[in-house]
């Protein structure tokens, strides 16, 4: 399918459990374009190297603020003096989540979850660690907005906002071949994270359940993830991550019938896990109890400095 769209696909080993992110090479309409640009590490300086001397990079587009994704970003623009295009709104994430006061505030949000002081530094610290991962910053030149048409290979995307993994997360979609490139909203194996954390959207897994119901209409054939293999008939695999997602619901909506705590919803919910994955699992809990919060199925309230949810 990618030759056909006349589009390279460029893997990036990354050092986690979810091994790899595809980025993507095409001809635009001034050069080349990028899609996303994996960490800024030396896995990735020797993958983009090669691939920049032979080409003419004028754009790179990054559909979220996410390291994997966004972290090269800065280097790639430097290298190339390509424009980048980005949502206002990652934009401003990307540049402000790994500065000292966003990271103070994590810590403190660790804290009022439940975490004891040591993993609340420890799942701090995890997030610090990006921060040579994500510097420089690009310059963002253009801000990606709904409904732009961006040419791309052989055809012409409209982008799409699909917010819930991240605030700005973008598609881009192809209604003459039913194409979607699906960034990290619709992967095949896995559910993307949907994390919450006290700022951003105040409910992000509503957001991503509106943002698949917007994908769900256009009926899509074929789909290319940023992770996992491309795939067919999005909405087979949108309707198991709505019922995956309801499942989960549910299950903490049984379990709090007397106060839980985020730690303590965390662990129905994902068990024992590292500190790198736990602080996905931290976010994720957090955005289905905000979601029950919001859609008044429980209440909320602060004891001893932690946050606890109750249903009604």
């Amino acid at each position: 399918m990618l030759n056909e769209l006349k589009v390279t696909q460029i893997t990036i080993p990354l050092p986690f459990r979810l091994d790899h992110v595809h980025c993507f090479l095409a001809e635009g309409e001034k050069g080349w374009t990028i899609i996303d640009a994996g960490l800024n590490n030396k896995t990735t300086r020797d993958l983009w190297n090669p691939i920049i001397e032979k080409h003419d990079i004028t754009d790179i587009i990054i559909t979220h603020y996410h390291p994997d994704h966004f972290g090269y970003a800065g280097t790639l623009q430097q290298l190339t003096g390509a424009d980048v295009w980005m949502t206002k709104v990652d934009e401003h994430a990307g540049t402000t989540y790994w500065e000292a006061e966003s990271l103070n505030l994590l810590k403190e949000n660790y804290n009022a979850c439940g975490m004891e002081e040591d993993v609340a530094v420890a799942l701090s610290s995890d997030e610090s660690g990006f921060m040579p991962q994500v510097k420089p910053y690009p310059t963002v030149n253009h801000h990606l907005e709904e409904g732009m048409k961006l040419h791309f290979g052989k055809y012409e995307y409209e982008v799409l906002f699909t917010p819930g993994h991240s605030d700005g997360l973008i598609s881009l979609y192809n209604k003459e071949n039913s194409v979607l490139f699906s960034t990290d909203h619709i992967l095949p194996k896995i559910s993307p994270n949907i994390s919450y954390w006290f700022k951003g959207f105040s409910n992000p897994l509503e957001e991503f359940f509106n943002s698949l119901k917007k994908i769900q209409k256009l009926d899509v054939e074929y789909v290319i993830p940023s992770h996992g293999k491309p795939f067919q008939n999005a909405n087979k695999r949108i309707v198991e991550l709505l019922d995956h997602h309801q499942d989960r619901l549910h299950v903490i909506h049984e379990n709090m019938k007397e106060p839980i705590s985020v730690k303590s919803a965390c662990q129905i919910l994902f068990g024992n896990l590292s500190i790198h994955e736990t602080r996905f699992a931290v976010g994720e809990t957090l955005a289905h109890l905000e979601y029950l919060l919001l859609n008044d199925q429980c209440r909320k309230f602060k004891r001893d400095g932690k946050w606890y949810y109750q249903s009604i």
